[in-house]
């Protein structure tokens, strides 16, 4: 079971539900500038990007509507075997140490057939909490020499930083070692790595981290020489693959959610910045990844605003440099009553797709209805697919957000978002390094209360109106008899870390709000802390790489975030 304690919570999501503070006054908005520079790279999109977490908790995340909403959403990595419970799950006896909630049809080999249905490879939490190196190393041979499913990707643990040390034995993840420092987990990843490695020496092995500027970053409990990242990395730099980071921004309003991307720059600086401290020669291969987001802590889970920024953050992350990026969750169900958000009804469900479940007397639409979560996690198919090149664009207003893609084909894809709740946006483009055709252009679309993804002629590569609170992708083809540009160059390097606060206060893991520490307030301790996929076939995937309880404490009173009970599948 998961704790959350998250000061004034209820407050907040009782009186800013509502809250659009994106939204200009009433009156004509002033046009606003968006460029693209299709001449400079920000990298490629990688080839299993857009992943997803299902768990162990889940007997649907098999079933055919499912796997099909999965691969025509562009799904193309499942964590497995989900969250917190990874700490506890023994993948033999499929078997949770603590008793905890397990159903049929989600041992290994169903969630393997899972993942080759949708075209997705897997990224497997290995138990640290209550396993062993051993258990880990079985694990890798059967499935990579016994079953020969070539899994790539491997997780020591889970929110391993929660299991206590930070605040006086009190954490929500099971760690059953004598020692919970840092230093004891960097020393027992470097066992994992080296048992794991002994068995298939093409695994990745990945070392959980704390989110820069989210609880308990830069922490040191009693008895510590260092926090948590620079003492695992200067034990286990050398022994990594990938480093493990969870990205809940969380926000007062909708607003400050939607604002929380710009944030991820500086998250990745200081994570590469300590990546080059302790990897060396070894740090440019070293990759990131975001095992775990959603918008939780924020007042909308099911809803458009959170539909907008599923999209924004998978490509923020992308063009930072993350390899990986896994929305939570396939399916979770409702913990707590609906709630109303510029007129639409949050279901304050972190699955995105239905679970048919009933809290506070009001029940979700049917099982397996895709939530506006889903169709903006869609809506990336329609922007890039693997292997397609990220450029460098801006806007000149944070009401409007924009990522653009040159495609493998010469064209270029532009996604823009209008977080504006209440008013359209007016656009107008320019570009660097390419020249549009001119006429209206294709356009795929997703607004408040549709659903399925809209594809239209409409404006034209200069100009467009945004629907409020809406994605908007054109498809650009290059003018007749002009060349194709050259292959865009790559960015420059950020050198510096970008400030991680925002109007909510610290960002990062879920983990800042986690046994005691409040968003952006004292922690336990009373210190502060200061691929996507088209929805065809193509681009498969090749099997040789790569969700907990939750509860809030606010103000004395329990507020269910429905983390995996016994009915958040609907039994």
């Amino acid at each position: 079971m998961r704790l959350r304690f998250v000061a004034g919570a209820v407050a907040v999501l009782a009186a800013s539900a509502g809250v659009g503070a994106l939204a200009p006054s009433a009156g004509a908005a002033a046009t606003v500038g968006i460029s693209v520079d299709a001449g400079t790279s920000l990298g490629t999109v990688p080839s299993s990007g857009v992943g997803l977490n299902t768990g162990v908790g889940d007997e649907h995340m098999g079933d055919a509507k499912v796997t099909s909403l999965m691969k025509a959403a562009g799904v193309r990595q499942l964590r497995y075997p989900g969250g917190s419970g990874a700490d506890d799950f023994h993948w033999k006896t499929h078997t949770m140490g603590n008793g905890g909630w397990i159903v049929p049809n989600t041992d290994f080999d169903s969630f393997m057939a899972t993942a080759k249905k949708v075209g997705a490879q897997p990224i497997l939490t290995a138990n640290y909490g209550s396993g062993t190196p051993q258990e880990a190393a079985d694990w890798v041979k059967y499935a990579n020499i016994d079953k020969g499913y070539g899994v790539k990707y491997w997780e020591i643990g889970n929110e391993v930083y929660g299991n206590g040390h930070y605040s006086n034995g009190k954490g929500w993840e099971t760690d059953t070692h004598a020692d919970k420092s840092p230093k004891e987990y960097g020393k027992n990843l470097v066992a994992y790595a080296k048992a794991m490695k002994a068995v298939d020496p093409t695994v990745k092995i990945g070392a959980v981290l704390t989110t820069p500027g989210g609880w308990p970053d830069k922490e040191k409990a009693p008895g510590d020489s260092a926090d948590w990242n620079n003492t695992v990395l200067s034990i286990a730099g050398s022994s990594i693959d990938f480093v493990i980071v969870h990205w809940y921004p969380g926000g007062k309003s909708t607003a400050d959610l939607l604002n929380t991307p710009s944030k991820i720059a500086g998250v990745t600086a200081e994570l590469r910045s300590l990546i080059a401290k302790y990897a060396g020669s070894r740090a440019a291969s070293v990759e990131i990844a975001v095992t775990e987001t959603d918008a939780e802590f924020s007042p909308v889970l099911t809803s458009q605003a959170a539909a907008l920024f599923a999209p924004d953050t998978y490509m923020t992350w992308f063009e930072q440099g993350a390899t990986h990026v896994d929305w939570w969750n396939l399916h979770n169900g409702s913990g707590e009553a609906p709630t109303t958000v510029h007129g639409e009804t949050d279901y304050q469900d972190g699955g995105i797709l239905s679970a048919g479940t009933c809290a506070g007397g009001r029940c979700e639409p049917p099982r397996e209805t895709p939530f506006p979560t889903y169709w903006g996690i869609r809506s990336l198919t329609a922007l890039a697919k693997p292997g397609d090149t990220m450029v460098k664009s801006s806007s000149g207003n944070s009401s409007v957000a924009v990522h653009a893609v040159r495609s493998s084909n010469g064209g270029l894809n532009v996604m823009l978002i209008n977080k504006s709740p209440k008013n359209a946006a007016q656009v107008s483009l320019s570009y660097a390094g390419f020249t549009p055709a001119a006429g209206a252009v294709t356009t795929v679309s997703y607004g408040k209360g549709d659903t399925s993804l809209t594809t239209a002629k409409r404006g034209t590569a200069v100009a467009q109106t945004l629907p409020p609170y809406s994605i908007t992708t054109l498809q650009l083809k290059p003018a007749s008899g002009t060349a194709v540009a050259d292959k865009p160059s790559p960015a420059s390097t950020p050198t510096a870390a970008a400030p991680l606060v925002s109007a909510a206060g610290k960002i990062g893991s879920r983990a800042q709000a986690e046994n005691g520490a409040p968003v952006g307030g004292p922690t336990p301790n009373g210190s502060t802390s200061g691929p996507l996929a088209s929805t065809g076939a193509s681009s498969a995937v090749t099997y040789s790489a790569i969700g907990g309880l939750l509860v809030i404490v606010a103000g004395g009173v329990l507020v269910l975030r429905g983390r995996r009970r016994r009915g958040l599948h609907g039994k």
